[in-house]
């Protein structure tokens, strides 16, 4: 049985020292920032990695859902780190890759993975700065038949998403905020 608050501290820790940028940098959003969240370099870390899955299993623990995943590339090692930590824990999660834009040959799909049709799904992605990526992916699942539960993030950087999802009517969630990661 692991601790929770303890895979908490020590995946801040771990973010903290390694994710976070500082210097002036333009976000996927064009605005510019005086730092940069970069999660990849967490979510694809070997020792950060099940510390991602645990500590998103635990922010969602309450929802009734069967399968996660979001907009490609942000959202794929947070979904299977999920889908691995299920695992693990003796449960059983599916994960899914929603594309950026269909493909034009094979099935033509849009999302990859488990099919989504029927099922209630959380929308993931590491950070949020506009949302603009998670309410993509949120479309694509709901046009592909499923229901998205809620949006589930590990960084919130207060700069809109919040709202954003709120106005689209989607239930969102974060593991940390501005401060928790040392920049408010």
């Amino acid at each position: 049985m692991t601790d929770i608050a303890a895979d908490r501290a020590r995946l801040l820790e771990i973010i903290r020292d390694r994710a976070i940028v500082h210097g002036r940098v333009t976000l996927s959003s064009g605005k510019e920032a005086d730092y940069y969240v970069d999660l990849r370099r967490v979510t694809l870390d070997g020792e950060a990695s099940p510390l991602v899955g645990r500590v998103m299993l635990d922010l969602v623990a309450d929802l009734d859902f069967d399968a996660v995943g979001g907009l490609t590339l942000g959202a794929d090692p947070v979904a299977t780190s999920m889908l691995h930590a299920s695992a693990a824990a003796g449960g059983r999660l599916d994960a899914f890759v929603v594309r950026k834009a269909g493909k034009a040959h094979g099935l033509q799909q849009r999302i990859e993975g488990p099919s989504v049709e029927g099922r209630r799904v959380v929308v993931v992605e590491d950070t949020s700065t506009t949302g603009a990526s998670p309410l993509d992916a949120a479309r694509a699942v709901q046009e592909a038949g499923g229901t998205v539960v809620a949006v589930a993030t590990i960084a919130d950087r207060s700069t809109g998403a919040a709202e954003k999802f709120a106005a689209a009517g989607l239930e969102y969630r974060h593991v940390y905020g501005l401060e928790d990661l040392g920049l408010a």
